[in-house]
């Protein structure tokens, strides 16, 4: 499943295991440096196998031991942990994230505990600004505490990128500054794209993100682009070649062009992307939550995760949704046949060995971080795949795509203590992993008591 891209793995690495920020210490987190959950069913992620009742040693931010009770070497002055009839996962990685810049402290705070609170201690963040780069500056100390952190710079569109000078000049750039990798929105030239894409190259920094109208799928994939998010430009890329779509206005995701689609092409677009080496992060939880006439945005605004947003973000989602489902309504089933197509697309790339990873462009309409992650899980499932198969891309898949195995993504001997307690077998239900009863990051171990009183906190400041 590795990427044959080597640039995206130098470019990605440089700052893989610098903490995002959650303004408490990690003093105030722990108690100690030594963990032992004892009695727990461990689901490693090596194979869909539960291993049953077994003790996992936590030291120094580091599973030190796995093995069966009585026949594990417990340090003194270990935290004991009663985890009998539980299971222990892999922490999930949010593919398509967004970190909110420090220009408002306490949202940029609740934010990152969202994540963590629902298990997610990894985010690739896809909007990139300065003030991050301080912050992961002053995170490298590791003196606070957060989910794993991968940034972009700021976005190349079309209303920033003026001329394949401008494109090749602000990549350069980028990768100057210490960016981890370049974010592509849409509106690019096909100039402005190939010329990013050369600069790219030469600096050894990855290109993600969306696919522009005058760059199409078949030249992002020939320029091997690391991902492509949300599937953008596919229903594009299943109309055939012969077709003239210069005066066709594609509309949200290709809703537009549904009419001119041939299924028969979705075997060798899966075919075509795997070959190319190019990763997908679906982001379908977040085409649902506009596409779809029900829920409506109304009946969305009050869905129990909202009172952990800003009610004026929340008021922002309702008039986007609005906004955005209005042209798709005048489409007979346009939401619900997009849905529909892009879960056979799903399935037919999971089918034909594509890399696929997990991502729900939170915060974004509806999508509340670390919430709309697990009802992405739920949708991949309802795709087809099975809850095993699923959780592979929140977890082993992002550890593969940076080619960090042996950092994290698995329970194993030896990766960062980056795991989620739950009280059923996600591999039964995948559903379980959305209310755990305890995650640690990197050896930080936040409780269920201690995530509530977080996560209430929040809705508080919120009423």
């Amino acid at each position: 499943m590795k990427t044959t891209q080597v640039f995206v793995r130098k470019t990605m690495l440089r700052y893989l295991f610098v903490p995002a920020l959650l303004f408490f210490s990690i003093a105030a987190a722990q108690e100690s440096e030594s963990y032992a959950f004892t009695g727990v069913h461990v689901v490693s992620m090596d194979s869909d196998d539960v291993l049953a009742d077994l003790t996992v040693v936590v030291s120094s931010g580091r599973i030190a031991a796995i093995g069966a009770d009585r026949t594990v070497e417990i340090p003194d002055n270990t935290t004991m942990i009663s985890a009998e009839g539980r299971y222990l996962m892999p922490g999930l990685a949010e593919m398509h994230g967004h970190v909110p810049g420090n220009d408002d402290p306490q949202y940029l705070e609740d934010v990152l505990f969202l994540y963590i609170a629902n298990g997610v201690t990894t985010v690739r963040g896809m909007q990139g600004q300065p003030g991050h780069l301080e912050l992961r500056a002053q995170l490298a100390s590791h003196e606070i505490l957060g989910p794993r952190f991968i940034t972009s710079g700021p976005a190349l569109n079309g209303n920033r990128v003026n001329g394949p000078d401008d494109a090749r000049q602000l990549v350069l750039q980028q990768e100057q500054a210490g960016y981890d990798f370049i974010k592509l929105l849409r509106g690019l030239s096909r100039a402005e794209f190939d010329a990013a894409v050369e600069a790219g190259a030469e600096a050894g920094i990855a290109l993600a993100g969306h696919v522009s109208e005058d760059v199409g799928v078949g030249r992002a994939l020939e320029a091997h682009q690391a991902t492509i998010d949300h599937l953008d430009g596919y229903i594009q890329y299943l109309i055939p070649p012969e077709v003239d779509l210069s005066n066709s206005e594609p509309g949200f995701y290709g809703v537009n062009l549904l009419d001119m689609v041939d299924e028969d092409r979705l075997a060798q677009a899966a075919i075509d992307t795997r070959e190319a080496g190019v990763w997908i992060v679906p982001t379908q939880a977040l085409v649902e939550h506009i596409a779809l006439p029900n829920p409506t945005a109304q009946e969305q605004a009050v869905r129990p995760e909202m009172a952990y947003m800003p009610p004026d973000i929340v008021q922002g989602w309702i008039a986007s949704k609005e906004r955005l489902f209005g042209p798709i309504s005048s489409i007979p089933d346009g939401g619900s046949r997009l849905q529909a197509l892009r879960r056979r697309l799903i399935k037919t790339m999971h089918d034909e060995g594509v890399n696929l990873l997990l991502g729900s462009d939170a915060p974004q309409i509806f999508a509340v971080p670390g919430f709309s992650l697990h009802q992405e899980l739920g949708l991949i499932v309802e795709a087809g795949l099975s809850p095993f198969e699923a959780l592979l891309t929140g977890t082993v898949a992002p550890a593969e795509f940076f080619d960090t195995e042996d950092e994290f993504g698995r329970i194993r001997v030896g990766l960062a203590a980056d795991f989620v307690l739950l009280d059923g077998n996600p591999l039964e239900d995948v559903g379980a992993a959305s209310r755990p009863l305890g995650v640690m990051v990197r050896g930080v171990w936040l409780n269920r008591a201690r995530l509530d009183r977080g996560l209430a906190a929040i809705s508080a400041r919120h009423q």
